[in-house]
């Protein structure tokens, strides 16, 4: 997959099926457009293009960052992953925000990426204040000659299917049905960096401890079994998101997982963590001693749940889901 990130001068060559959006979480709604796309891809010829932004819109408006259930290179592994062809991350600012709908849809959806196909839902928008909408992409793709496939969103029980809607279970601590939602598990990506090393010297385990950036947004801080994808493997794990309130001093937001069955150095090795079920909220334990006990009855619980579930655990593993 070809990403085209940093600059508004780019020209794709080949025709595409495009779909927008900020694409936050590529939950099962997301899922569907990318699947019409693909559909369209095979059946016409067509490249598959994503056009998003490179940062939440509503975050430049405001002035501040705006957390996103998925990041930035998070999406770019997604994307390439089901089979995009590009992935546009178009620079937002201002200018960009005041351009009207119609110049959006003939000098970047048509001059630039060649569309052929454009792919959204129902409550698409675009251009100048939102006001291009699905009724005005069906307008204007004759004018422009592309074809302008409306799609009725995903539903759960009579919802639609949304990020907000994802964030809410994500502050309860459901990950079940985050997931269920998601399509896929909610996963914290990065690169195992040192921490305060009480896991190893001082409760008896190691730990590998990743720092999600600031616009990453996170669940309820607490307790989770989880699934640690290291290369072509997948572990059982108990991560802790949160602040270690047990531990003298302010420590930084957090994600600390003891991973079931690996014993090596995992530092500055890049790992995903597959959070699939909530234990317990964090807390500040009155000494070391039960945190370390309370951390022994974590494990029990998770190892039970993983065992429950293991085929998506083990060598070669990486590439299956588990099970909800």
């Amino acid at each position: 997959m070809e990403i085209i990130t940093g600059t508004r001068e780019f020209q794709l060559e080949a025709p595409t099926v495009v779909t927008i959006g900020k694409f936050d979480g590529r939950h099962r709604g997301h899922q569907k457009l990318l699947k019409e796309m693909l559909r369209i891809k095979a059946e016409h010829g067509l490249q598959a293009a994503v056009f998003t932004f490179d940062m939440a819109p509503l975050g430049v408006m405001a002035g501040k960052v705006q957390t996103v259930i998925t990041t930035n290179q998070e999406r770019r592994s997604k994307m390439a992953r089901i089979g995009m062809d590009y992935l546009v991350e178009y620079p937002f600012d201002l200018e960009v925000a005041h351009m009207p709908p119609e110049e959006f849809v003939a000098g970047v959806l048509v001059g630039q990426m060649k569309a052929k196909a454009v792919v959204v839902g129902t409550d698409c928008s675009f251009g100048y204040k939102g006001a291009g909408n699905a009724a005005l992409l069906k307008e204007l793709a004759g004018r422009y000659g592309f074809e302008a496939r409306i799609l009725e969103k995903e539903q759960d029980d009579h919802r639609d299917i949304s990020s907000t809607y994802v964030r809410e279970e994500l502050a309860q601590g459901n990950m079940e049905k985050a997931n269920e939602l998601l399509g896929e598990p909610y996963a914290v990506h990065g690169t195992v960096v040192h921490g305060n090393h009480l896991g190893g010297s001082v409760l008896g385990f190691p730990t590998a401890n990743l720092l999600p950036p600031k616009e990453k947004h996170l669940p309820l801080f607490g307790v989770y079994v989880s699934r640690v994808l290291v290369g072509k493997d997948a572990y059982g794990g108990v991560t802790n998101i949160g602040r270690k309130p047990t531990v003298d001093g302010c420590s930084p937001v957090g994600v600390e997982t003891f991973i079931m069955g690996l014993d090596q150095d995992l530092y500055g090795t890049e790992i995903e963590v597959q959070l699939l079920h909530f234990l317990r909220q964090e807390k500040k334990f009155a000494s070391l001693e039960e945190l370390k006990q309370q951390i022994e009855q974590d494990k029990e619980a998770a190892l039970s749940y993983v065992q429950a579930r293991k085929g998506a655990f083990g060598p070669g593993a990486a590439g299956q889901e588990p099970e909800f």
